[in-house]
């Protein structure tokens, strides 16, 4: 893990390669809750019965959202700014769902800082992230996030 004091330190890793995040599991009760949340209780999530049947390996899948809503908890693994007020998700430029996630999958992220830009109080940060799905040799998502993080 990547371990910098300040906002402003993140400038040495444009470019770079931060690191892997540890493995996540997405499991039917994340997604269940995830469906909840969101009210999309479309029947390839949620309906375990009907996806044994009816769909591709015979699971239900993650929603897309849901993965991207991963990348918050999959970062905390990979880097961490010890002197932060806070980070804000500020959006993404690129979003991809390139792979399905099926239930009891796991995954994992691979950062990296593609550019930082100084603002009033802190940074703004672009990464690319791809999300890797275990077994699986396209990535379950690819992403050009921005987080922003103040002293």
């Amino acid at each position: 893990m990547l371990i910098v004091q300040t906002p402003a330190a993140m400038k040495d890793y444009v470019g770079k390669q931060l690191g892997t995040s540890d493995w996540l599991t997405v499991d039917q009760e994340r997604i269940n809750k995830f469906a909840d949340a969101t009210s999309d209780h479309q029947w390839i999530h949620v309906d375990v019965e009907r996806a044994k049947k009816e769909m591709p390996g015979g699971k239900t899948i993650a929603h897309g959202f849901l993965t991207l809503s991963l990348l918050v908890v999959l970062m905390d693994s990979v880097y961490k700014i010890e002197k932060t007020s806070r980070g804000i998700n500020y959006g993404s430029n690129k979003v991809r769902f390139t792979s399905m996630v099926p239930s009891g999958s796991r995954i994992r992220l691979h950062q990296t800082l593609k550019a930082l830009e100084e603002v009033e109080g802190g940074v703004r940060m672009i990464f690319d992230c791809t999300v890797e799905l275990e077994g699986s040799t396209r990535p379950a998502l690819v992403s050009e996030t921005i987080i922003m993080a103040f002293d």
